[in-house]
C-alpha cells in the first residue's frame, strides 16, 4: 500500500471510534432519533471544534450500537449467499445474552413457583438458554478507494472482542504475533489486498501484582481442593497387601427367545475358595417382571435391571501351585402368567471375566424336560415344569467329590438367552508397589484366567490332531512312487 493509505490506531475496551459514514450523518441533528444518536452528535460536533478526527480507515462498533444487534441478527453458518436460515436460527438470534438487570430469584418464591403454567416470551428468553451476560465490541475498516470513504459496502470487521460476565476475553481473530498479517481480499475488478496486524498494547502486569494473583489463585484452588476432599470423604481405603478387590457394576439387558411371556430372572453369585464378600453385600437378587416385545423373529424383553457386587481374593501359600477360580454368577429365566402360574424357561451360569473393563456377554439357557405328551400339557395348563434342585448343577455342582461327573440320561432342552453388561474394576495394592509385586499379581490374574486358557489350548490341541490325522490319511491315497524319496527318476 501506499504511505498515505496505511493507518494505525490504538484502541480501548469499549472505546467509540467513528467512522466517515457515522460523521456525515451524526453532523445533523436531524437525523438523531434515539438518546444515543443525540450524544453521538455532541461527541462529533466537539471533535470538530478539536480538530478533527485522528482516524480514517479504523474505526469501531461498540456493545450499543446498532451494528451489534444486527450483526448478530444476520449471522450465517455459510458463506453461500443463498443460504436460509433454519427455524431454530430465527429463533435464537432474537435472543440476546446482554442482559444485566435481572434479578436474583428469592428462596421463597423459588419453591412456591416450581412450574411457571403461562411464561411469558421475555421469561422464555431469559431461562430458555445459558444467560451469561456477554458485551461485544467491533473494530471495523473503511477499505474504500482513497477519497471515496464512508461507504457501507467497504466495510469490514477486523477484529471482534468479546467478555462475558465471567471475565472471558475473546479475540478473534487472534493477535497476530509472528504469525504474519492478515490478508483481507476485495471484490472487484482490481482485486485489492490489504494487509491487518493486530498486537495487544495493554501495560505488561508488574511481577508483584502476578506474583499477588498467583497467591490468590493457589488459595482457591487449595480451597476447592478441600471442598472437593470433603465430598468424597475419608472412607476409601486401600486393599492389604497380596488382595485383590474386584468390583463389577452389572446390568442384566434383556432375554430373547423364551416361550412364555412376562419373565424374570433369579440370579446369585458363587464365592469359590479364597474368595470373601462385605457382610453388607446381597449375592443374589430378582428382577422385575417384565412382558416381551417382537424385535425381528424373537420375542424380547428388556429388564435393563442393574446390580453391584464386590469381593476380594485372597492370596495364600497354597495358591501357588493350585488353580484359583474365579466366581461363578448361576441365573434361571422364569415366567409368570395372568393367572400366577409360573414356569422354569431356563437355567444358565456366567464367569465373571478376568479383564477388567466392558464386557458385553450374551448367555445361552437350556430347561430340564419330560419325555410325553402329559408333561407338556401339566406345563401348558396348569404351570411347573421339572426344576434343579441344585442350581450348581448348571456347571458342577457344589456338592460333587468325584473325579468324573456324568450326566447320561440328563434331558434338557435349548431355551432363549440372557444378555449381561458387566463393568468390571479391580484394586490392588500390589498395582502401585514394586514391580516384582506386579508381575506377581498379575501371575495371580493369569491362574485365575486359566480355566478359560486351558480350554483355548485344549482347543488348538485338538485342531492340530485332526489336521495330522487328515493328512496321515491324504498320504495313504498318494502312490508310493511319489512318497518315496528313493524313486528313480528317467
Amino acid at each position: 500500500r501506499l504511505p498515505d493509505e496505511e493507518e494505525e490506531a490504538e484502541v480501548g475496551w469499549q472505546e467509540k471510534l467513528f467512522s466517515q459514514f457515522e460523521v456525515d450523518l451524526y453532523q445533523h441533528e436531524s437525523a438523531c432519533q434515539t438518546p444515543l444518536d443525540r450524544q453521538y452528535h455532541e461527541e462529533i460536533l466537539k471533535l470538530e471544534k478539536a480538530g478533527g478526527r485522528k482516524n480514517y480507515r479504523i474505526f469501531t462498533y461498540t456493545d450499543h450500537d446498532r451494528f451489534t444487534n444486527l450483526e448478530e441478527h444476520c449471522q450465517k453458518l455459510t458463506d453461500s449467499d443463498r443460504e436460509v436460515p433454519s427455524y431454530l436460527a430465527e429463533r435464537m438470534a432474537n435472543v440476546r445474552r446482554r442482559r444485566q438487570d435481572r434479578r436474583p430469584i428469592e428462596a421463597s418464591s423459588l419453591k412456591s413457583k416450581i412450574i411457571t403454567w403461562e411464561p411469558s416470551e421475555e421469561f422464555i428468553k431469559n431461562n430458555h438458554v445459558i444467560n451469561t451476560p456477554v458485551q461485544t465490541m467491533y473494530i471495523m475498516g473503511d477499505l474504500g478507494p482513497y477519497g471515496k470513504l464512508g461507504h457501507r459496502e467497504y466495510e469490514h470487521v477486523l477484529c471482534t472482542i468479546k467478555v462475558d460476565g465471567n471475565g472471558v476475553i475473546t479475540v478473534k481473530p487472534d493477535f497476530t504475533g509472528t504469525k504474519g498479517a492478515y490478508r483481507i481480499e476485495l471484490d472487484g475488478e482490481k482485486r485489492e489486498v490489504w494487509k491487518c496486524t493486530i498486537e495487544n498494547a495493554s501495560i505488561q502486569v508488574q511481577p508483584e501484582e502476578e506474583e499477588r494473583e498467583q497467591c490468590v489463585f493457589r488459595d482457591l484452588y487449595s480451597r476447592h481442593k478441600e471442598y472437593l476432599s470433603g465430598l468424597v470423604g475419608s472412607e476409601f481405603e486401600m486393599t492389604l497387601p497380596g488382595t485383590l478387590r474386584l468390583f463389577v457394576n452389572g446390568e442384566i439387558v434383556s432375554a430373547q427367545g423364551y416361550e412364555y411371556n412376562s419373565l424374570y430372572v433369579h440370579f446369585f453369585l458363587e464365592l469359590p475358595n479364597q474368595w470373601s464378600s462385605p457382610m453388607f453385600q446381597q449375592l443374589s437378587g430378582v428382577t422385575q417382571t417384565c412382558a416381551t416385545k417382537t424385535v425381528g423373529w424373537d420375542n424380547v424383553a428388556y429388564f435393563c435391571y442393574p446390580f453391584t457386587l464386590e469381593m476380594f481374593f485372597t492370596q495364600g501359600d497354597e495358591s501357588e501351585d493350585s488353580l484359583p477360580q474365579w466366581p461363578v454368577l448361576y441365573f434361571e429365566v422364569l415366567s409368570l402368567d395372568f393367572w400366577q402360574r409360573y414356569r422354569v424357561e431356563g437355567y444358565g451360569s456366567l464367569v465373571l471375566p478376568a479383564s477388567p473393563g466392558l464386557h458385553m456377554l450374551t448367555i445361552p439357557t437350556w430347561r430340564p424336560v419330560e419325555l410325553g405328551t402329559v408333561a407338556e400339557l401339566r406345563r401348558f395348563f396348569i404351570g411347573g415344569s421339572p426344576e434343579l434342585e441344585d442350581i450348581t448343577y448348571v456347571r458342577i455342582p457344589s456338592t460333587f467329590k468325584g473325579e468324573r461327573l456324568s450326566r447320561f440320561g440328563f434331558r434338557t432342552e435349548t431355551t432363549g438367552s440372557v444378555t449381561f453388561r458387566l463393568y468390571c474394576l479391580h484394586q490392588s495394592k500390589a498395582f502401585l508397589e514394586t514391580s516384582a509385586l506386579r508381575q506377581r499379581m498379575q501371575s495371580v490374574l493369569d491362574r485365575l484366567g486359566g480355566f478359560s486358557q486351558q480350554s483355548s489350548l485344549c482347543n488348538v490341541l485338538e485342531a492340530f490332531q485332526r489336521a495330522r490325522r487328515r493328512m496321515q490319511e491324504a498320504r495313504k491315497s498318494l502312490p508310493q512312487d511319489l512318497i518315496s524319496p528313493s524313486a528313480s527318476t528317467m
